[in-house]
């Protein structure tokens, strides 16, 4: 079922899901961050009367983006959590009526068994005072105790029978129609309305979800000085801004020597090894193919991810399976710095199932026809690194091992929304 969507929110999402294609929109923070922007708009601008409705629109929003770029994987994720924090909002505010109409129920209870008791008081004291003045009155010679009986009784007959008869019956009447009334409380409380749920949604997408973009850098950077020591020898590839904070947090307090590799083709490394030695990080490139041969002299591997799946395994640059292998020969250990939007219900039944090749013309000019149309070139973009070689992830809110990966996708994602 297609959603329609109002004018500037549908020109909002075609724009993006554009940009997607043509990946001019590259890296899971980028990603991450316009993708909630975006649902954060789906769920202020378009109209919906309950919940249901706005769950759908956001999952059909949210397929469509996941599908302009499969491979980003970031996007699928914001949108579970912006799915996980609708249903949220909604169960708390649902308990929370259902709570104030208890609450009113057990007060207005105790209000009528305070009525009915004082009521039942009022009876006994005019009973009392009606035998008080019966022994009063009594003649002081004894009187016969069949007339007594008689003229008793049809006192008391009299009363009943008159305006105080007519009065009991429309009070009782009155209470059946009023507990009739309040039945239905005691078992059902009325759905939230939508204008006490949007502003909250809204607030929980900008303090969990938003929020929580822009400080999982720091987040996971001041963990650093816990895994980084003195004098150790550090080993990375590629250019991952959370690398980078994270070795540029130990730097202040610890002294330590950092190996980038150069990351071929793309030489993301050079960049890498300018930014670590302008932060006064003693630093050296080296070729891909000496990973290997300098992993004896390291201490720890430092590693970013482009995404973690369900079993603990993750998406990372290329050239990432290369340095976990050596290091997983050598036992050294490998530590992976990733945030929590990263995270990933999804499996990797094959090693190339969110990896994506791009154009061969890094590796071999296209001038080079002679060559060209003799060989097969494949240029892969990212690794596949299996969970057995990596030691621990450091996210934004402590730090993990592979098996408990599981854990942190089930305390972040509903199992409703594992396939969008």
């Amino acid at each position: 079922m297609t959603i329609m969507l109002p004018r500037q929110l549908e020109a909002s999402v075609e724009d993006f899901i554009a940009r997607l294609k043509r990946r001019q929109v590259v890296g899971s923070y980028e990603v991450a961050k316009e993708t909630a922007v975006i649902l954060r708009q789906v769920v202020s601008t378009t109209r919906w009367r309950d919940v249901d409705t706005l769950l759908e629109t956001i999952t059909d929003v949210g397929s469509r983006l996941a599908s302009a770029q499969p491979k980003e994987l970031a996007v699928g994720n914001i949108v579970r959590r912006v799915l996980k924090v609708i249903r949220e909002v909604a169960r708390g505010e649902l308990e929370h009526n259902l709570l104030d109409a208890l609450d009113e129920q057990s007060f207005s209870n105790d209000d009528e068994s305070d009525n009915d008791d004082a009521e039942d008081d009022d009876d006994e004291s005019d009973e009392d005072d009606q035998e008080a003045a019966d022994a009063s009155l009594k003649p002081t010679k004894a009187a016969p105790t069949s007339t007594l009986l008689s003229s008793n009784t049809s006192s008391n007959v009299g009363s009943v029978s008159g305006t105080d008869r007519a009065a009991l019956a429309t009070q009782s009447t009155m209470f059946h129609l009023l507990a009739d009334a309040k039945g239905p409380v005691q078992h059902t409380a009325e759905p939230p309305s939508v204008y006490n749920l949007k502003p909250l949604i809204i607030q929980e997408i900008n303090e969990e979800i938003i929020a929580e973009l822009e400080s999982v850098y720091k987040g996971i950077a001041d963990q650093a000085s816990d895994y980084i020591h003195a004098n150790e020898v550090i080993m990375t590839i590629g250019k991952s801004r959370t690398v980078e904070d994270f070795l540029v947090r130990a730097a202040k307090t610890r002294k330590f020597q950092v190996i980038v590799a150069e990351t071929s083709p793309t030489y993301q490394g050079h960049d890498m090894a300018a930014a670590l030695s302008a932060a006064g990080i003693d630093t050296t490139v080296m070729v891909d193919s000496a990973i290997f041969a300098a992993m004896p002299r390291v201490n720890k591997v430092v590693l970013g991810a482009h995404a973690v799946l369900a079993n603990g395994g993750l998406v990372a640059v290329t050239g990432s399976h290369l340095i976990a292998a050596a290091a997983k020969h050598h036992s050294t250990p490998v530590l992976v710095c990733t945030a929590l939007y990263k995270l990933s219900p999804l499996f990797a039944y094959d090693v190339d199932t969110f990896n994506i090749t791009v154009a061969p013309n890094a590796i071999m000019d296209f001038q080079q026809g002679a060559i060209i149309d003799k060989v097969t070139l494949s240029n892969p973009y990212y690794d596949y690194v299996a969970p057995e070689l990596v030691s621990l992830f450091v996210h934004n809110l402590g730090s993990a091992p592979p098996t408990y990966v599981y854990r942190l996708i089930n305390d972040n994602y509903d199992p409703e929304d594992t396939t969008l």
